[in-house]
């Protein structure tokens, strides 16, 4: 910000100087400003798995999955029953797994899906869901404060989240990846140390790059943003010479302007898992039977299909242990 400061004041100066002399000022640059709250990340964890809960994928053993409308009583699906709406925490602006359709405004896409499915399985009813909008680095905060009730956010499943959440059974594979300029030259993360790269702030990706090293010894430059449209934005503008994140997240990017192009081999797994609140095991249960049911009735792979177009790979089966 400070480099940026010192151009303004600079091109100040020089127009103060034309006004005296009378002189005509030369081209200005126009100025991108960094969108808020993005900042160059020092000192990132390194990526190395972390193994100390085992396997991430294993989940709790599901329940039986009730017929909506009759939940246990006293379980935490009842106590959702009765409020008469699931609360989830979810993103708003990534294409094409939680975003507002130009058209009508209505929140759809891969994790909306999901969630609808939740609800369905409650209510028999798949819009007795309220959503609450959220960033990648409020998930967890969001969980453990009791303000939703789950999150559906393209939510990698790790040990480290495990220790402060329950995390369910895979719901959907992913990898990390990088977005490039379609006319850049640079084809992998090797080629980016010491360059500007984008990645969302409480995300894994983050942490993947900062662990990783250029063919010049140089790693990358982090630049953490809040949202993924934010990285979109910064690449765009020319401010970063990369994106990393998920490649279904890339894919969105891709998506929205063709100029950019998704490149490399996978730099990390990235196995999505929905959040609970780790007290509510009888939900993370649940939760796991849903996930199972669509999986075996074929909505998993209508929702799949539907999001990222032809016939997908069968789903990731469910692992699970207690």
């Amino acid at each position: 910000m400070r480099a940026r400061v010192g151009v303004v004041a600079a091109v100040l100066a020089v127009l103060l100087a034309g006004c005296s002399q009378a002189a005509a000022p030369g081209p200005v640059e126009p100025v991108r400003p960094a969108p808020a709250g993005a900042t160059v990340v020092t000192g990132a964890p390194p990526a190395a798995a972390d193994t100390s809960c085992g396997d991430p994928r294993v989940s709790l053993t599901p329940t039986p999955e009730p017929a909506p409308g009759a939940m246990p009583a006293g379980s935490t699906m009842a106590r959702i029953a009765a409020r008469g709406a699931l609360i989830v925490g979810i993103d708003q602006s990534t294409v094409p797994l939680s975003y507002r359709d130009p058209r009508s405004g209505v929140l759809t896409g891969l994790d909306v899906r999901f969630a609808q499915e939740m609800a369905r399985s409650i209510f028999g009813d798949p819009s007795r869901v309220r959503f609450r909008i959220e960033s990648s680095a409020q998930r967890i905060p969001n969980l453990l404060a009791g303000s939703v009730d789950m999150v559906v956010q393209a939510m990698t499943v790790t040990c480290a989240r495990k220790a402060r959440i329950g995390m369910s059974s895979v719901y959907y594979d992913a990898a990390q990846r990088i977005a490039v300029p379609a006319v850049s030259p640079v084809t992998s993360v090797a080629q980016l140390g010491g360059r500007p790269v984008c990645s969302i702030t409480g995300t894994t990706s983050i942490a993947t790059l900062a662990a990783e090293r250029g063919t010049n010894g140089q790693p990358p430059v982090v630049v953490g943003v809040p949202e993924n449209s934010d990285c979109l934005v910064m690449l765009q503008q020319g401010q970063v010479d990369a994106a990393t994140t998920d490649d279904t997240i890339l894919a969105g990017y891709a998506l929205e302007d063709r100029r950019l192009a998704v490149r490399g081999e996978p730099l990390a797994s990235e196995p999505y898992g929905i959040g609970v609140a780790p007290q509510n095991t009888d939900l993370l249960r649940f939760v796991n039977g849903v996930l199972d049911r669509t999986k075996a009735d074929g909505t998993w792979a209508a929702i799949v299909a539907g999001t990222f177009g032809g016939t997908p790979a069968p789903p990731p089966p469910g692992q699970y242990a207690g």
